[in-house]
């Protein structure tokens, strides 16, 4: 394969690179820790290490090196190979990469048994996850490493269980679908078909002039990696660093990604705008959009899918799937909300102090478009989300293992610790 043989070839320089950055400084000093970060979720405290991506206050994601932006012309296949190997695939890798996983999508009977013992009111989270964490049984990486394979060798079978996982994971989201919303039975796959074209078929979504299979070829990319400090990934490579395999670490990850704070957030910004909507009880006009929010505001309530936890612009995500939606769909009622609260709710936010970020995210979008093309299954979006974050959540552990990163394991405070440290600084500055 390929892929396979590229990470042979550039991770010997990995590893090279990596001993050299830390001979460099040993003992530096990255950053100091505040109370205010221990105390609120360690906001910012540089403690991973994550090549995949990165996310800047002004840049937004950054992938190998790219700007989003510059890659939403590309399939999500060749995203993966850009998160595993800074580099874009040719033609000949691309399509080596597509063969290998068409050939690892069978998906196993066990699979759809388990699903199909959960009660139809489960949730379509519970329904992935359960999925992803049977599939255990089929693990390479697990098999090897108790076969005594050496350490610096076991990236090979986390990249084999992680291209079986990224093969069969879109198969069996589109089966919770169609059964979880009584959309009939499972559609077989179509081998012709790209990745996510495929689950665009998968999902029996009606598509005539194939602008869902583009919207989900860009969903995947957009939502494919965001560096290693959010919750999914921060979880997935913990568990994946006690040396667990890609099914136990994702599955941990995914987990994380249903909070509403997290993955959740996608569903809970289309409740916003149909709620607005609903609550005005027709298509509002600008100044009902803005008496609304302003409302809001007064009343020390959000507006859903405004502010980031990293970013201080507007996200560049957010801006791709607005002009996806000015091209395919310009007369939406749901879309032509977003763009109104883009044109408003910043301005609002600015003036009265609100938030540090008065700037659309990513989740203030994606909703709106799902829902123009028949997707109102709101505990779906989730689902979406998570498929395409498999790319990158597996690229990191396959990465974590080839460069034997160590065990994750911070060192916890009490807060008395807290009380008595800070009072001898006290103590100290009174003399």
């Amino acid at each position: 394969m390929i892929l396979r043989d590229k990470l042979a070839e550039i991770i010997p320089g990995l590893r090279k690179e990596a001993n050299e950055v830390f001979a460099m400084g040993p003992n530096a000093v990255i950053n100091e820790v505040t109370t205010e970060q221990l105390f609120g979720g360690m906001r910012g405290i540089k403690s991973l290490i994550c090549d995949t991506s990165e996310v800047g206050l002004d840049t937004g994601l950054i992938i190998r090196g790219i700007p989003i932006l510059e890659l939403t012309d590309k399939l999500p296949e060749e995203i993966f190979y850009l998160l595993l190997t800074g580099e874009l695939p040719d033609n000949e890798a691309l399509e080596d990469l597509q063969w290998e996983l068409r050939r690892r999508s069978d998906v196993p009977f066990y699979v759809w048994n388990t699903i199909n013992a959960l009660p139809m009111e489960t949730h379509p989270m519970v329904m992935l996850n359960s999925a992803v964490l049977v599939m255990e049984n089929e693990s390479f990486f697990r098999k090897r490493y108790d076969e005594g394979m050496p350490k610096d060798m076991l990236w090979e079978p986390m990249l084999w269980d992680s291209l079986n996982l990224i093969a069969r994971i879109p198969i069996i989201a589109a089966y919770i679908y169609r059964r979880k919303f009584n959309k009939g039975p499972r559609i077989n796959s179509d081998n012709k078909l790209d990745w996510a074209a495929n689950y665009a078929r998968l999902l029996g979504v009606e598509d005539p002039d194939g602008s869902f299979a583009d919207l989900m070829r860009l969903y995947m990319v957009l939502h494919s990696d965001h560096e290693g400090g959010n919750v999914s990934a921060m979880a997935t490579q913990t568990i994946n660093s006690a040396l667990s395999d890609v099914y136990f670490s994702v599955s941990g990850g995914l987990n994380g990604l249903a909070g509403p704070l997290h993955g959740l957030a996608n569903q809970e910004c289309l409740r916003f705008i149909i709620k607005l909507r609903d609550d005005i009880g027709h298509t509002p006009s600008d100044n009902e959009v803005r008496e609304y929010c302003i409302n809001l505001l007064n009343n020390k309530r959000v507006i859903a899918g405004y502010g980031h936890a990293v970013l201080r612009v507007t996200d560049p995500r957010f801006t791709a799937f607005v002009e996806f939606g000015k091209k395919h769909l310009p007369d939406d009622e749901i879309f032509g909300i977003v763009n109104q609260l883009f044109n408003i709710v910043p301005k609002l936010l600015i003036e009265g102090g609100k938030a540090k970020d008065p700037w659309p995210n990513v989740d203030a979008a994606s909703g709106s478009l799902l829902f123009h093309y028949g997707m109102t299954e709101y505990e779906y979006y989730t689902v979406l989300f998570s498929v395409s974050r498999v790319l990158g959540l597996a690229a990191q552990l396959i990465l974590n293992r080839a460069l034997n990163r160590p065990i994750i394991r911070p060192k916890s405070v009490t807060t008395q610790w807290i009380k008595k440290t800070l009072g001898a600084k006290k103590q100290e500055e009174k003399k």
